[in-house]
């Protein structure tokens, strides 16, 4: 049993990889404390995170679902995440603008108030080191 936990394991770490860049420290710590179920989650993953033609839905979809579902559901440093992640794959400020609309109408104003804003915030707002060096000041 320990080959196949260790061999699905290394398939969510690859996954995060491949879409993240980088392991999130929740799931490292997952994998640490709980490996069976890292495993059981990262063959999901695994699965899922994969881009067309491999999947019916392509990967900026994906991240925009998860962006939305995690809105929904109070998670913010989650749907920020995601939601870089779908607009770094191409995703444009006007869709994702829609879809925290229809979390709204599905979660009411509080889903934007709590979460919603913030994610639109993380995707809008310029990185500091972006306007020091576009604008020469801080």
């Amino acid at each position: 049993m320990t080959n196949l936990v260790d061999e699905a394991a290394r398939a969510g770490e690859a996954s995060f990889q491949a879409t993240f860049g980088r392991m999130p420290d929740q799931f490292a710590l997952l994998r640490e404390h709980a490996p069976a179920a890292f495993a059981g989650y990262g063959l999901i993953r695994s699965a899922l995170m994969q881009d067309r033609p491999q999947a019916a839905l392509d990967l900026k979809t994906k991240e925009l679902i998860f962006a939305l579902l995690d809105t929904l559901a109070g998670n913010r440093d989650g749907a920020k995440a995601h939601a870089q992640a779908a607009m770094a794959r191409g995703l444009t400020v006007a869709e994702l603008a829609e879809g925290l609309v229809q979390v709204i109408m599905v979660g009411g104003i509080t889903t934007w108030n709590l979460v919603g804003a913030d994610v639109m915030r993380a995707c809008t707002t310029r990185p500091v080191e972006e306007r020091i060096n576009r604008d020469g000041n801080g």
